[in-house]
């Protein structure tokens, strides 16, 4: 198994971006053009609301993959690829908000919040945009130098509670069928399970090792 993984890594590593720009960009002019052949239904600025927030959670979902990716093939090179990936996502939600309060509500802001805080599930959703704020401004190397390693992964690990409000935003949109966000929301507890799964086990790791290291060796 690792002999494969070595002998793909060279080609996954150079083909890796281009493949994730096509993944984040070309849903953008599909969906312009599904809009414009009125290929969108009944209620069309409603679809692209859907289309977009969806595209949003599958490529957050994608970032938080990264991390357990990282894991299992020791890829460290792969985190330039979550940030990018997590930018990405960033940018979709923004989409997704454009359509909610240009195309839908044409910035009545007023009828907004009223929106907002009415509807449990768009107030969920706010929360998830809110809290990826700070993880978009400080995705940056010169933000990790500037707050410090430990700092940094604190104010990121955000993205598990944005994850989570977004799954349920998801789940209460949609109202009827709820098959795909359900099969989202057991994908993010999968990923977020593996991170406790591999912090717990580390930290049992180093209980086991702590006592060893304090000990000189019998001669």
């Amino acid at each position: 198994m690792s002999r494969m993984l070595s002998s793909a890594e060279p080609i996954i590593r150079r083909w890796i971006r281009p493949v994730l720009w096509a993944v984040v960009v070309l849903p953008v002019p599909w969906l312009a053009a599904q809009l414009l052949l009125g290929n969108l239904g009944a209620d069309p600025i409603d679809r692209l609301e859907r289309e977009s927030g969806q595209w949003a959670l599958r490529i957050l979902i994608a970032s938080l993959a990264v991390t357990p990716l990282m894991r299992l093939t020791g890829w460290g090179w792969l985190v330039s690829q979550r940030r990018f990936l997590g930018l990405a996502a960033f940018f979709w939600i923004v989409g997704h908000l454009t359509v909610y309060t240009v195309l839908d509500w044409f910035f009545d802001w007023a009828e907004i919040y009223k929106d907002i805080t009415k509807h449990l599930y768009i107030t969920l959703g706010m929360g998830a945009f809110v809290l990826l704020i700070p993880l978009a401004l400080t995705s940056t190397k010169a933000s990790i130098r500037r707050l410090g390693g430990t700092k940094w992964n604190r104010l990121h690990s955000l993205v598990y509670i944005s994850v989570i409000l977004a799954c349920f935003h998801f789940v209460w949109a949609v109202k009827k069928d709820i098959s795909q966000p359900i099969l989202y929301g057991v994908i993010v507890a999968v990923l977020l399970g593996f991170r406790v799964v591999w912090r717990m086990s580390r930290r049992s790791n180093s209980r086991v090792l702590s006592p060893m290291e304090g000990t000189k060796p019998v001669t």
